[in-house]
């Protein structure tokens, strides 16, 4: 009978995993509510009906319950009150480095917004959908830095989803000034505009920037020269197919119509438009992911 309340494999670990995973879903929203104490989050989504600030909200948790999914599917130690501690360690760690993202992009990507008045007095849809895409992609990061089997090295764990979550979030910048550069238009100035379309376009280059690097360092912790190299090969060729995407976004998949056009030189931007270049770049990450 002991067996079946410490076997990692046991129904009872299920509904234990369940039961900690919705804790801790419930926890990262007190703590995004504590970061932002100017958002008023039930205010927003229930009388509001802010579509912008849903998009976020709904982005940021289903980050967490990606990251939640690297430590669920690690590797165990075979006892399953040492599992749920070491499940719990990396649950809030993930819930502190996915808050920190939003932080820490909000002031290097969105850096000449105000994230309160984008999203809650402008109710910016563009911001909100980027908000979403950063929450998602550091969830990736997350995901493939925890997933391994470094349960039994609680140090190198620790240091390991630290580092390859910093080197995720350079990747972040650097994929704007690269995606930026091959524009005929400024970026974050349509998405101040409330472009949904470009915010949208530029959601999908962050989540397959992410997906990428989590296809790099997701597995065994090795060695850090042989994380380093994969980390470094997945970046270059992420940041790499940026320019060749959009070129087969707007040759292939809207023949006969520019891209740019649609985006950004009509008086309603092409929302159907953005949802295409974000799959371009999506897919083509999935793709790889299969075959690198």
């Amino acid at each position: 009978m002991n067996e079946f309340f410490t076997n990692p494999d046991s129904y009872f670990a299920t509904f234990a995993y369940t039961i900690l995973s919705l804790l801790f879903l419930i926890v990262s929203r007190k703590v995004y509510q504590l970061l932002h104490k100017e958002i008023n989050m039930n205010h927003e989504l229930v009388e509001q009906d802010n579509f912008a600030f849903a998009f976020a909200n709904v982005g940021y948790l289903s980050g967490i319950v990606i990251a939640l999914g690297g430590a669920l599917t690690g590797g165990t130690t075979g006892n399953l009150i040492n599992d749920l501690l070491d499940f719990s360690l990396y649950a809030f760690i993930s819930i502190i480095l996915l808050n920190l993202s939003i932080v820490l992009n909000d002031f290097l990507i969105l850096r000449r917004m105000n994230l309160k008045h984008e999203l809650v007095e402008d109710q910016n849809v563009g911001v909100g959908v980027l908000e979403a895409a950063i929450s998602i992609a550091t969830g990736l990061i997350i995901y493939g830095a925890v997933s391994g089997d470094s349960h039994h090295d609680v140090i190198n764990g620790f240091l390991s989803t630290v580092i390859f979550w910093a080197i995720g979030m350079l990747m972040f910048v650097l994929s704007t000034f690269v995606y930026n550069a091959i524009l005929n238009f400024n970026l974050l100035d349509e998405i101040k505009k409330n472009n949904f379309a470009v915010g949208i376009a530029y959601s999908g280059v962050i989540i397959s920037i992410a997906n990428l690097i989590r296809h790099g360092i997701q597995g065994d912790f090795v060695s850090w020269e042989v994380s380093a190299y994969s980390i470094l090969y997945n970046s270059v060729i992420a940041l790499a197919i940026l320019p060749i995407v959009r070129v087969i976004a707007d040759k292939l998949l809207l023949p006969g119509q520019k891209l740019t056009d649609e985006l950004v030189n009509q008086e309603k931007p092409n929302i159907g438009a953005g949802l295409v270049e974000a799959f371009a770049y999506v897919g083509c990450s999935i793709l790889l992911d299969w075959t690198l």
